[in-house]
């Protein structure tokens, strides 16, 4: 039992010797005089990454080169967007009655939808943000504003108003090309 005991001390040690080793990044500090630990404490170490396993993935980068394209290629498709608000819309609204809590669920749903639509239209370079604003339809009015940074030579905007006999919608789709 005595060598047991004093072969494990040992596996300890130097398992301890190489964690610490390993997470000063290589340099070793020593205490000076003799270590002692008490009988009853055994460390053991679950795990311990290998150096160098994580670098490889770091460094793996793609070179893109510059395309030196300052403006798209093909205009935003406005008219093909005004048609999917309008599908999305009518499709989602015709028959909804207003009530607070399902109009809010739908303004993210319709404008989950919308974003969806036309990012399936594969529009390279433009980023989309789709806004929309679902309220009830009473003797009152709404102003709705909204204000962006563009370009006006390449980004562009698509908005659609929807109403039946509750409620109204708009939704608008702002197309910010990205350089």
């Amino acid at each position: 039992m005595m060598t047991s005991d004093l072969a494990q001390d040992r596996a300890a040690g130097s398992l301890r010797q190489r964690a610490s080793g390993a997470s000063l990044g290589g340099r070793e500090f020593r205490q000076k005089g003799p270590r002692r630990r008490p009988k009853d404490s055994m460390s053991t170490v679950s795990h311990v990454d290998e150096p160098g396993q994580h670098e490889d993935a770091s460094r793996l980068t793609v070179q893109m080169e510059n395309t030196y394209q300052l403006g798209p290629t093909e205009p935003f498709p406005v008219v093909v967007v005004n048609h999917i608000l309008e599908d999305v819309l009518t499709n989602y609204l015709q028959e909804e009655h207003y009530e607070p809590e399902l109009c809010r669920q739908m303004t993210k749903t319709v404008s989950e939808v919308i974003k969806a639509r036309v990012k399936d239209l594969l529009i390279p370079r433009y980023k989309l943000i789709v806004v929309c604003h679902i309220g009830q339809l009473t003797s009152q009015s709404v102003l709705i504003g909204s204000r962006c940074l563009w370009d006006p030579k390449s980004d562009t905007f698509s908005s659609y108003i929807f109403r039946n006999s509750s409620l109204f919608a708009l939704a608008n789709v702002y197309a910010v090309y990205c350089e």
